[in-house]
């Protein structure tokens, strides 16, 4: 009995303890939450003088191109030095010639009939004279009173025989171009693409020779749509607005090239696949055979250009990445604190936005994107 009471009063006396414990302990310290300050860039917005430019891109091709045939047959004799793929050559100059022999001798032979058909018709002028004067002698001794004959006058023998030189000269013309062919020359100032015939070749008429392309103008078929139509001037089929100035860029390793150029007109319709209106651009002088323009421009090289478009105004130019589900920006106010405002955009391109209504002179925006922003939250 004694052992029970003594176990009781120790456990009393436990409880008792943690009781008092729990009543004089100290209350936690409160610690206050601090909100983390995220660190972006910011941009400060101004209206600004905004000229649209569209950016596209293409392939620059020769102005003018064309197949060089051989227009009578034979056997390449000669050929120039500059007949290779990448010659260039000046209008005019000789390409390459075909045995020209068989050709003298048919001018030669052409010659000679021209002068037998013109001796021919002089014969015929002179009997026709005499048949006249014999018959007027007559007539002058009352010995004929009727009028004289076209046969008597020779006039059908005399018409043939000048029909046949003009048959005749005829046939010498062709036969000078004949033998004038027989040199090919350059029609214009240009560049061998690919040769396909060479020295000791036979060609007939019709075979292909060459193909060549003009030097004097490159051109670039460039594809915008029917959005950036809007924001261009493109020049009228009767000239009566200017060509629109037009920069090309192409990326050669870690170099970049520049060439200015001209959009000179449109293809006037919209593709039907694709959509897109075609314009062209052209470039004086791609090869620089003048020796002014620097850096060349090569056929088959692709480019990127950018078109000067209209003046939109004064706006506010906003790189795209700061803009949030395409029209919100965050400004950041006077606290550094962000709150979402939504601006209404004229137009885009690559890089930026440009914004006319929604804000003003001086406003922040962030240009870091966030991830997961909150209104009131500090930067």
């Amino acid at each position: 009995m004694k052992t029970w009471l003594i176990s009781i009063a120790i456990l009393a006396s436990a409880v008792g303890g943690a009781f008092v414990m729990v009543q004089t302990r100290a209350a936690p310290t409160q610690m206050e939450r601090e909100i983390p300050v995220l660190l972006v860039d910011a941009i400060e917005a101004r209206r600004e003088p905004v000229f649209f430019r569209v950016n596209t891109q293409g392939a620059v091709t020769p102005r003018t191109e064309s197949n060089l045939v051989s227009e009578v047959s034979g056997q390449i004799v000669e050929v120039a030095s500059n007949y290779v793929s990448g010659g260039f050559f000046r209008k005019g100059e000789l390409l390459l010639r075909i045995d020209p022999r068989n050709y003298q001798s048919a001018l030669k032979s052409a010659q000679a009939n021209v002068a037998r058909v013109q001796t021919q018709v002089a014969k015929e002028n002179a009997l026709a004279n005499f048949a006249l004067d014999d018959w007027k002698t007559l007539r002058d001794l009352n010995a004929s009173t009727g009028p004289i004959s076209d046969l008597a006058l020779r006039k059908p023998q005399l018409a043939e025989a000048i029909a046949e030189s003009i048959s005749a000269e005829a046939a010498l013309e062709k036969a000078q171009e004949d033998l004038n062919r027989t040199s090919i020359r350059a029609p214009y100032d240009g560049m061998v693409q690919e040769k396909r015939a060479d020295v000791g070749q036979y060609v007939n008429t019709g075979s292909q020779l060459a193909l060549i392309f003009a030097t004097d103008y490159a051109e670039i078929r460039l594809p915008i749509t029917q959005r950036e139509l809007a924001l261009v001037d493109l020049p009228s089929a009767d000239g009566s607005s200017l060509p629109l100035p037009v920069t090309l860029t192409s990326q050669a390793g870690k170099i970049q090239h520049t060439w200015q150029g001209l959009i000179v007109r449109s293809e006037g319709v919209f593709d039907s696949a694709s959509r897109v209106l075609y314009v062209v651009a052209q470039v004086e002088d791609p090869y620089n055979q003048s020796g002014r323009n620097g850096e060349l421009l090569r056929i088959g090289t692709f480019v990127t250009a950018s078109i000067q478009g209209r003046f939109g105004g004064a706006l506010f130019t906003i790189p795209r990445h700061a803009l949030q589900r395409g029209e919100t920006l965050w400004i950041i106010d006077e606290q550094q604190k962000i709150y979402p405002r939504d601006v209404q955009i004229v137009s885009t391109d690559e890089e930026y936005a440009y914004v006319d209504v929604g804000l003003t002179n001086g406003d922040r925006y962030t240009i870091t994107p966030i991830d997961q922003p909150l209104p009131g939250m500090p930067v």
